[in-house]
């Protein structure tokens, strides 16, 4: 006969309790969980209309580009193309495929999933569609076989493979199944179609968005991680108390003043990077008082640039719209300084030659060091007679509040990160018309930038193409749509357990999850 005593059940329960702990134990040495602490919301999953830093993020992780870009200098290397060649004219690429790429859900990556994923992008013309407009059409993608894809460009685009990283391949049967009548708009907002190394797991928006490794993903190697959270965390300071005290690996949105508490701390290691990133305030030039040329000339030149420069920690001022290192940058271009005697003879050339205005200025909240930039632009205008409502926003409000004139703010502020290393990037993203309604260029529109910006695409002879973005940039200085800001330099925080990382000086902050590992 079996006798069960009370002190045998305590001693069995207390052995299966221990058991259970270092079951918890072995799990959770063996889910390697990498934690980026980020300002940023993901506003939307769709990789033919989402754009940012952090949709950049979601995106190179858990969809697939024909090529990556890595190394510093950045360069396009093979991803889901293993090779490919170009015509002696530069308008004819052709690509393979790696044949052992797949899809999440284990239909391969074939040329007519590339085809789909450029013609869909060209149709919603959304997203880093303005990467390939006017450049590539709905006849240039040809799938010649399963694995054989030809691009014939319909007009010379001397960086056509460096924005490649960024035109996201989808999963055409899952679109189509889901279709509705948003070419899929809806389905992809919430839900992938690709076939990067991670999934996405969970999405609390406002929270937290957590990715995990997928099982037996086509691409081999990498790091060890087996996921990865991206913590929304509002405030800087905040983040970089997370990577103090080890509860986030990366923080991406800190200030040099964060940078600076962080010097020597142990187990953390800083990066402090050129990059081409560019801060400029950008003026609603169709809605409100500042569609008025001589109202923005003036708020160009009451503004306090060495006030800004001296809250902006690692960073130089902006000369025009272009970073000094990049090619066809004009080293001599008419800039504004700060002189309120010229402020105030544009001031009386405009519809309000008094002032007696108020404006608005949204910036992203949270981020410390564009509300301190506010706060300097509402001491400048006041020189002028000039109210100014600081109005701090989330990121995807911000996004929403772009899409049209009437809803952009008087005074827009906004961080512009090359996705490549080309005057194009910057030049056609934050300046021509097609961009309008989109966070890079809400509102601005000017036939004559347009058409220097197209020629410009399509121009191969090098110092034909420089002449052409010096006149462009002589042509927007003189239309000042913007305040152009400040570069800073990239700065990223991470604990020193983090190992695979290396920077790449474009679109650094949207961490790329597959090298990395956690020791």
């Amino acid at each position: 006969m079996l006798t069960t005593t009370r002190r045998g059940v305590l001693a069995g329960g207390a052995a299966m309790l221990a058991g259970l702990a270092a079951q918890r134990q072995a799990e959770a040495q063996g889910r390697r969980i990498l934690v980026i602490a980020s300002n940023q919301d993901i506003p939307n999953f769709d990789p033919h209309v989402a754009s940012g830093y952090s949709a950049s993020m979601a995106l190179r992780n858990t969809y697939d580009s024909l090529v990556r870009v890595e190394g510093n200098p950045p360069k396009p290397v093979p991803h889901l193309a293993q090779s490919w060649t170009v015509s002696d004219d530069g308008q004819e690429y052709t690509f393979k495929l790696d044949p052992a790429a797949k899809f999440h859900d284990g239909a391969p990556v074939t040329a007519e999933a590339v085809k789909y994923s450029f013609d869909r992008l060209l149709r919603l013309n959304r997203g880093n569609a303005w990467m390939i407009a006017g450049v590539v059409d709905q006849n240039s993608v040809e799938a010649v076989d399963a694995t054989t894809v030809r691009v014939k460009l319909v007009k010379p685009f001397v960086p056509f493979l460096s924005v490649l990283p960024w035109v996201w391949i989808v999963n055409p049967a899952q679109v189509e199944a889901n279709k509705g009548e948003d070419d899929g708009q809806t389905f992809l907002r919430s839900n992938l179609a690709g076939s990067g190394a991670f999934k996405l797991r969970r999405a609390e928006a406002g929270n937290l968005y957590e990715f995990e490794r997928v099982a037996n993903a086509w691409k081999q190697g990498g790091g060890n991680l087996t996921g990865a959270i991206w913590k929304i965390t509002r405030e800087t300071a905040t983040q970089r108390l997370m990577v103090q005290r080890g509860e986030a690996q990366i923080a991406v949105d800190l200030t040099s003043e964060d940078m600076d508490a962080l010097k020597g701390r142990a187990g953390v290691n800083l990066v402090i990077e050129p990059e081409y990133r560019t801060f400029s305030m950008k003026m609603n030039t169709r809605h409100g008082p500042l569609q008025d040329a001589n109202l923005r000339r003036a708020i160009a030149c009451a503004f306090n640039y060495q006030g800004m420069l001296d809250v902006a920690g690692y960073a130089e001022l902006m000369r025009g719209p272009f970073p000094e290192t990049i090619d066809g940058f004009d080293k001599d271009l008419p800039i504004y300084r700060t002189d309120l005697a010229r402020a105030k003879e544009f001031l009386a050339k405009s519809s309000t030659p008094n002032g007696g205005i108020k404006l608005t200025v949204a910036h992203v909240s949270g981020l410390e060091q564009q509300r301190r930039w506010a706060l300097v632009l509402l001491d400048s205008l006041r020189a002028l007679n000039i109210e100014l409502d600081i109005k701090p926003m989330i990121w995807p409000d911000m996004v929403s509040a772009a899409r049209s004139p009437e809803t952009t703010p008087d005074i827009f502020m906004v961080y512009q990160t090359a996705n490549y290393g080309d005057p194009d990037n910057l030049a056609y993203a934050g300046y021509h018309s097609s961009r309008n309604g989109g966070w890079q260029n809400p509102v601005y529109s000017n036939p004559a930038i347009d058409k220097l910006l197209d020629d410009a695409r399509g121009e191969t002879d090098p110092e034909k193409r420089r002449e052409l973005y010096v006149q462009f940039q002589r042509t927007l200085m003189e239309d000042s749509p913007d305040i152009f800001g400040v570069l800073e330099k990239r700065k990223l925080a991470m604990r020193n357990n983090v190992k695979g990382f290396t920077f790449t000086p474009v679109a650094s902050n949207a961490i790329e999850l597959f090298p990395l590992s956690l020791g």
